[in-house]
């Protein structure tokens, strides 16, 4: 049970009592001496620690806070500061972009359908020009301004970019629109009255601290705000070993795309491989250890094929190449089936990066908590199943998702109490199109 106290000094705190921490008692034999060390303990035997009530430091009060940093979560912060919305966004790296950077997935997929229709605009194109505007790699000519429509047909609307490059950009634009960021914060737990949040308890350098906040956005990509605050979610463990890196020959950088095999379902196990779980420790670990074996297997096997030739791996993933861990089972489930399916509640739309053809319209009920009224998701945690997960994990649709969720936060923390289910969907929706975010019901069947 949490409640907000004033102390003497007026600073003011959150009182909670929470499991995990600095430890006070221990069930279990403990050793007297150094020399014979106690075991592990086994997973399920038991043990426990009890962690003692405390008083928690309020670093921050906002509208908005976003959790997480990556693509999804900096389309949530700006589009939610440039609604009027006093936003934090919390992230546990040191950069932004999530595996678009520290990743080196560097490949920015389509923001049309493979028909020559554009489905993704607003933040989300705007985020794609972001990515080359070093003029590292040039967007396609015919689509420009008055490029070439034929064309659009043929050639999809996506680009390659420098994860460097694209990481410097991104800091310096989300820093711009007047976002309070903050690096090295890992997400706790939340603070709920009812059916709200009240606060995000977090840790980090300076120790246990909370933000309160009127609404929160879930842009963790492993659905870790609504595990803490009770919302129902679905796990998969078919994530495979994977981590593309970058070699250096003395001359020249090269992007090595390493994964091994895995199918359009996350639902289903990967074939001959062990699957991982992203919302597991032992799993998380398991899964970087291998992914670099992997990586060094691969070097191994390139420096086979020119072996006069020096070969060197120059920047790998400093993060774990997950494509899908845990998401949210909302009110609204986006499947294959609802290919070019119109739904009333739409707040965007995506194609598909895997084949020409597909556009799915996104509804509200996808990315709103269930049991927790002033909470959005955004990203690959969204409410989607089967292959159609996989078609909204990736880039571009992370960035539609994060802009539709931090629009409905900001409007609802300042006309709702942070209610999303108050806020009146043609005012979402209106908001939304004055942004540049397509809703074409012509492209429907």
């Amino acid at each position: 049970m949490a409640r907000v106290v004033e102390s003497a000094d007026r600073r003011r705190f959150i009182r909670l009592s929470a499991a995990g921490g600095a430890a006070v008692g221990l069930a279990g034999a403990v050793p007297r001496g150094f020399s014979q060390p106690a075991p592990p303990p086994r997973p399920g035997d038991g043990q426990t620690v009890t962690e003692p009530e405390r008083d928690v430091p309020v670093w921050g009060q906002y509208d908005v806070v976003v959790v997480g940093g990556g693509i999804a979560g900096v389309a949530a912060a700006v589009a939610a500061a440039r609604n009027g919305a006093s936003t934090c966004l919390l992230e546990k790296e040191f950069a932004l972009g999530g595996l678009a950077t520290l990743g080196n997935v560097v490949v920015y997929l389509p923001l049309c359908d493979g028909m020559g229709n554009q489905v993704i605009a607003g933040i989300g194109e705007e985020l794609l020009r972001l990515s080359v505007a070093d003029g590292f790699n040039p967007i396609p000519a015919c689509w420009l301004p008055d490029g070439d429509m034929e064309q659009r047909r043929k050639v999809r609307y996506r680009v390659t970019f420098n994860p460097a490059s694209y990481m410097l950009a991104l800091e310096e634009w989300v820093l711009a629109s007047g976002v309070h960021l903050r690096y090295d914060v890992r997400f706790c737990t939340v603070v709920k009255r009812g059916d709200t949040i009240q606060a995000v308890v977090v840790e980090s350098k300076s120790g246990r601290s909370a933000v309160l906040c009127r609404a929160v956005v879930d842009a963790s990509g492993d659905a870790d705000v609504c595990a803490r605050a009770g919302e129902p979610t679905v796990s998969v463990r078919t994530n495979v070993a994977a981590g593309w890196f970058y070699t250096w020959d003395r001359q020249q950088l090269r992007l090595v795309p390493h994964s091994e095999e895995f199918g359009r379902d996350p639902n289903l196990a990967p074939k001959g491989e062990r699957g991982f779980a992203g919302d597991d420790a032992d799993d998380v670990t398991a899964q970087v250890i291998e992914s670099r074996k992997g990586i060094r297997r691969r070097l191994e096997a390139l420096r086979g094929k020119s072996p006069d030739k020096p070969l060197f791996a120059a920047i790998l993933p400093t993060i774990p190449s997950f494509r899908m861990t845990r998401r949210l089972h909302g009110a609204a489930v986006v499947r294959e089936s609802d290919d070019r399916r119109w739904c009333d509640g739409c707040v965007g739309m995506t194609g598909d990066w895997r084949k020409a053809g597909p556009i799915y319209f996104l509804p509200l009920g996808c990315l709103v908590g269930v049991v927790s009224k002033n909470l959005t998701v955004a990203g690959r945690c969204i409410s989607a199943d089967g292959p159609a997960w996989d078609v909204t994990r990736v880039i571009p649709t992370c960035a539609v998702t994060g802009e539709a969720a931090g629009t409905a936060a900001a409007l609802a923390a300042r006309d709702c109490g942070g209610d999303v289910s108050r806020l009146p969907l043609h005012v979402l929706q209106r908001r939304l199109q004055e942004q540049g975010v397509p809703m074409d019901r012509r492209l429907a069947r």
